[in-house]
């Protein structure tokens, strides 16, 4: 297969088009008529016959099945770009975003809330919640920002060194718009205008007891508000109600994390004692809440400096996330409805 021709990920020129041509799958009406009457002329003693179809029959698969060979030829000749970061938009747009959809849609039934504070342009930094044992709760973040957000953005997530040292996962994560969670490739995302999504809590998170579901852990050193203080833009908190109650974490296996080079080795009701079965989510029911939004672009330059101003919004961050999440507890039904 060939290579990708790779581009920065903030040239601005047009969409490099593919050879494809174009076939109109349903004649033009005017030609239709022509043809009718012709025939007409012709034959006039041929009745009318069955009643021909609805104009635009099966076009709608045409379209696919056309658009699906164009995107595998694409794929086959290397005519697709690349950003700096590996990002593929259109793998993303066209697999990606179809395999992860019916998890979002019919398995965990995610309600979306405040969309409205996701800017419709611009950077913007999103940060969240960390939960749920195995980080699926940011891949549904970033199936919510592009299918509820009415310009259908994209977040680029910011993951932990682990997943780029993962095979598969590793291609697969950059393919997808992730990036290192590291100061200096956020700030030049939020600079480009895109909106980037980290989650500070990080395996602190993900790999917290059961019992202190819904707890927030460490924020850090409050590095993701120095990088919007930089970049100049504002800060997005999120609430992630539900990923906890996916893969109840008993016990923590740290022996055989230390052997696998884990942080750490999860133990669940279900996991490891029923195998793969055991590694199958529990279908809860998941709410995303998007809060106002905290702007940046009215301190100084050297804002980013100041420790105590970092301390003040990283705390007034993680305050908001942790109140809504309760709000949201308090509101909520079931755990599974």
């Amino acid at each position: 297969m060939a290579d990708a021709k790779v581009i920065p990920f903030d040239e601005d020129r047009p969409r490099r088009r593919g050879a494809v041509r174009k076939v109109r799958a349903v004649p033009d009406p005017a030609e239709s008529a022509e043809s009718s009457e012709s025939v007409e002329s012709v034959e006039p003693g041929v009745g009318s016959g069955p009643e021909p179809a609805p104009a635009g029959a099966g076009d709608g698969w045409d379209r696919r099945i056309a658009g699906g060979l164009a995107f595998l030829r694409r794929r086959i000749t290397g005519e697709y770009e690349v950003d700096d970061f590996g990002y593929d938009k259109e793998l993303t747009d066209q697999v990606l975003m179809s395999l992860l959809r019916p998890l979002y849609d019919k398995y965990f039934r995610v309600e979306v809330k405040g969309i409205e504070n996701i800017p419709k342009e611009g950077g913007a930094l999103i940060v969240a919640n960390h939960s749920g044992t195995l980080p699926l709760d940011g891949l549904m973040l970033q199936v919510a920002v592009h299918d509820r957000h009415p310009a259908e953005r994209h977040l680029r997530l910011l993951a932990a060194d682990l997943v780029f040292m993962l095979p598969v996962v590793n291609e697969v994560a950059r393919k997808a718009g992730h990036t290192l969670a590291c100061a200096e490739d956020a700030q030049r995302l939020l600079e480009a205008g895109e909106l980037v999504g980290v989650m500070p809590e990080g395996f602190k998170g993900i790999g917290k007891p059961f019992g202190e579901r819904y707890k927030l852990q460490r924020f850090g050193r409050g590095g993701f508000v120095s990088t919007a203080l930089r970049a100049g833009t504002p800060i997005v908190p999120c609430s992630i109600v539900g990923a906890e109650e996916i893969y109840p974490m008993i016990g923590n296996a740290k022996t055989l994390a230390r052997l696998l080079g884990l942080p750490y080795f999860p133990v669940t009701p279900t996991f490891p004692w029923l195998g793969p079965l055991g590694a199958v989510p529990l279908p809860t029911k998941w709410t995303i809440q998007f809060g106002e939004p905290i702007p940046t672009d009215g301190y100084a330059p050297e804002a980013a400096e100041d420790p105590m101003l970092m301390f003040n919004l990283t705390d007034q961050v993680r305050e908001q996330i942790q109140h809504t999440l309760y709000k949201l507890l308090v509101q909520r039904r079931s755990v599974f409805f």
